[in-house]
């Protein structure tokens, strides 16, 4: 350990990950206050990566705040509750995984770490998402597949950056037309295996989505507004209610893959 940690003084790159570790080391908080024996102050430098996946760690202490230049943090695959609210002073960080652990609950203080580009917490017990990540308006790459949540804040319109989000697995009823009318960036959209009703009429202002996945909820119409999806590739909208089908959908050039198995379609004559 000893010699990882000095190692990672000079790289600033530090990989415990698959150690069997129920505690994240004294040590890794300490940053360059822990130069040692025979090292030479001058030659460290502040620890930017730190990967602690696949381990038996059960919290994270506020002590993160001593990593101010951490610009990837990956803590997935560990027995984590919660996160502290030292999250937030993570002013540096871009890359937060946290994702397959038994989180209930994410931090207000989340928000503050405004430098976020990517951020998945999919695979835990959350029930809902923190209004606060609207602030970390470079978000571009949101996970948060397999867990509970039942509505999105609408702060996340906020987050105008999107090009990936993945909701697949939870119990989401509805998308309001704000929220997909704000994210124009998007080329991936997931919200499969949920609860939706419905596809707002905002959804032909996402003319950059390539993938659209939508299968297994209980949809029974698509808006004709679809047709704004020009740049569409893949629909998945399998195992829902349909019973019709858009004449717009014959406009989408560019769709190669339009899967509807297990829906109610008795006739694709009405598509242009």
């Amino acid at each position: 350990m000893d010699r990882v940690l000095k190692a990672a003084r000079t790289s600033g790159s530090l990989n415990l990950s698959n150690r069997s570790l129920k505690d994240v080391p004294n040590e890794v908080y300490q940053g360059l206050d822990a130069v040692g024996e025979g090292e030479n102050w001058w030659e460290a430098v502040d620890l930017q990566k730190l990967i602690l996946a696949h381990n038996l760690i059960e919290s994270l202490k506020d002590d993160l705040r001593n990593l101010p230049q951490l610009v990837v943090l990956n803590v997935s695959h560990n027995k984590l509750s919660e996160l502290p609210a030292a999250i937030g002073e993570l002013h540096m960080l871009k890359s937060l995984d946290v994702s397959f652990n038994s989180i209930q609950t994410l931090p207000e203080a989340i928000g503050s770490a405004t430098s976020l580009v990517k951020f998945d917490c999919s695979s835990n017990q959350l029930k809902e998402l923190p209004s606060s990540l609207g602030k970390c308006s470079d978000l571009s790459d949101f996970k948060a597949s397999n867990n509970f949540i039942t509505s999105l804040p609408e702060d996340l319109a906020n987050c105008s950056k999107l090009t990936k989000l993945d909701l697949e697995g939870n119990k989401l009823t509805s998308f309001s037309e704000n929220l997909i009318a704000s994210w124009t960036m998007l080329t991936e959209l997931n919200a499969s295996k949920n609860l939706l009703n419905g596809i707002p009429e905002s959804i032909g202002r996402l003319s950059r989505l390539i993938r659209l996945d939508l299968h297994q909820n209980r949809i029974s119409s698509i808006p004709p507004s679809i047709s704004g999806c020009s740049s569409l590739v893949e629909f998945s909208i399998g195992n829902n209610t349909l019973s019709a089908l858009p004449g717009e959908l014959g406009t989408l050039s560019k769709l190669g893959t339009l899967d509807l198995h297990s829906n109610q379609v008795s006739s694709l004559f009405h598509l242009r």
